[in-house]
């Protein structure tokens, strides 16, 4: 039983391997090569930065194929992690519009400059720091979590899918609700970092190495 972070030059893999370790006797290892991928039992794809720079390191180290193959096929749970769900959706306004892998309809916006609270006080851009996340729909992954459960955000673009079936869980900030967890078939998601929120992102961690879709 192997679970690999796919390590395409992007994204907190220590840190996230780091975690996985913390909750799992599995192995756990931090890989580009395909062979090792594929004989993987469980995949995380992270990722972190503009995401012009993900999607073309992904393409670059020729994991690009072999991340869509594996998604198309659905063998296998996979779970993306902050840039690493955004790569997920058909496309993100970041860096002037960027092409995304397409899983799942939908579009990654920036949060508007001008962020106020109910209050009407100014927000800043980035989002980051700890937020409620309101679960949406039952999930495997949510096994144990508190509903309006606090995680660790750190992103100025957030996910809008189209499907709100899809859609497992929403943070607000300010006036826009993101979709910060979706999921379909074997793959599922998230914006917030689970490996830097402590209690709950440890569990949705353990949640993902036990769960079998």
């Amino acid at each position: 039983m192997t679970i690999a972070v796919i390590d395409y030059g992007m994204g907190n893999l220590h840190s996230v391997a780091k975690a996985l370790e913390h909750v799992t006797h599995e192995n756990v290892v931090i890989t580009r090569d395909p062979r090792r991928i594929l004989g993987a039992t469980r995949l995380v794809l992270p990722g972190q930065g503009a995401i012009r720079d993900c999607v073309g390191e992904l393409e670059r180290t020729d994991l690009r194929g072999l991340v869509d193959d594996i998604l198309t096929r659905q063998a296998k749970p996979l779970l993306g992690i902050c840039v690493g769900q955004q790569m997920l959706l058909e496309r993100s306004e970041e860096n002037g519009g960027v092409e995304c892998l397409g899983f799942f309809k939908g579009s990654v916006d920036r949060f508007p400059g001008d962020m106020r609270d109910a209050h009407e006080q100014r927000l800043k851009v980035p989002h980051m720091g700890w937020n409620v996340v309101e679960q949406h729909h039952d999930h495997p992954l949510w096994a144990g979590i508190d509903n309006r459960e606090h995680f660790y955000f750190v992103h100025s673009y957030y996910v809008n899918a189209d499907d709100d079936a899809q859609v497992f869980g929403t943070t607000q900030y300010g006036k826009v609700s993101a979709h910060v967890a979706i999921g379909r078939n074997a793959t599922f998601a998230v914006q917030f970092h689970p490996e830097k929120s402590s209690r709950a992102g440890l569990r949705l961690l353990e949640n993902f190495v036990t769960w079998t879709p």
